[in-house]
Formats: C-alpha cells, structure tokens, sequence
C-alpha cells in the first residue's frame, strides 16, 4: 500500500478484525476515522447490479463528479477493466480476503491522475446484507472530477492457507457425486 489512506484504514480495519478474517460492520466507528471519511466508501455486494454504493465519502464523489449513492461501483471503470473489478469485488466478498489495485483515470485537461483502491470485506452474517468497505485516493489532490478508471495492477492481501470455497457459480462441469454441507 502507497496511499497513507489505504494504509491508515487498513491499520483501523485490522486491528478491529483482531483474528477473525474480517471485523463486523458494526465494529468500524466513523468517528475513529474522521479524517479518513472523504476517501472511504461501502460497497452492497449485488454483482447484477455493479456492486452499488452505499456510502461515499465526499472526495469519491468528487472524483467521479457526482453523488455515488446507489450508482454502480463498476460502472466507473472502463469496459476493458469492468470484468476484473467485478471479479476482484466478488473474491473480497466472497472469500474474505482484501485487495488493493493501482488505477489510472484522465483528467478534464487530458492528463493522467494515479490513484489507489483498497477493497476490504466486512464478516458475512446471516440475515444480514453482504457489504465491502473501501479507500478510492488520488496521489495528486488536486485531481478534480475523472474519467473512467482503468485497473492498472492488483493483489489480494494476507492470502489465507485455505480459502472459503467459492460460490457454486464458479462450477463450470460438474460430474459424479456431489455432497454439499448444510443444516443438520
């Protein structure tokens, strides 16, 4: 992580987390963030819908020129970098596990703005709906409204030894017997 904002939030949300996989959402105090709030975002985890925001902090907004609430999260990147965040978003969801990319955006004057986007998930409860929080920061903060994002580099952080298994989606072919676990 670059951005001192990616890296303070991710301090807060770790320490939270303690040694579950991810903290509760509950758990995460604005207050204890006050400085951070322009930069930070929640994400409602409903791929059909682009991942949709919740709650976007003012600097986001900016960024994209307009309030966030309800807008598509994928939306804001081009259509060759689209698929990837879509799937980048689902694993941080699904699998518990944080992500932190390196993006690129025009600005109005046609130059350039780096920035950086950390993804982390919130504990999956039942009966609750699933949500990622995030950091979108610019390195230059005299960025102004940008374009469309574009998805330079990325990694998953703190790669656990066993990931959670993944959606039944992800099944292509399945042959033989199959044994899903379920409520006794």
């Amino acid at each position: 992580m670059k951005h001192p904002s990616s890296r303070e939030f991710f301090a807060y949300w770790d320490e939270k987390r303690g040694t579950a996989r991810a903290p509760d959402r509950a758990d995460i105090d604005p207050a204890a963030v006050r400085g951070l709030l322009g930069d930070i975002f929640v994400l409602s985890c409903e791929p059909k819908l682009g991942f949709p925001f919740r709650v976007a902090g003012t600097r986001v907004c900016a960024l994209a020129g307009c309030d966030l609430k309800d807008q598509s999260f994928a939306a804001l990147f081009t259509a060759t970098s689209r698929a990837e965040i879509e799937e980048i978003t689902t694993v941080v969801a699904d699998e518990t596990l944080g992500a932190i990319a390196g993006l690129t955006a025009a600005r109005e004057d046609g130059s350039k703005a780096h920035l950086e986007l950390l993804l982390l998930p919130f504990n999956a409860r039942p009966h609750t709906p699933v949500s990622v929080t995030g950091v979108l920061a610019p390195f230059d903060d005299a960025c102004g409204a940008l374009g469309a994002f574009t998805l330079t580099s990325w990694r998953y952080l703190h790669q656990p030894e066993k990931l959670l298994p993944r959606a039944i989606r992800k099944l292509q072919i399945a042959r033989g017997l199959m044994v899903y676990e379920g409520l006794r």
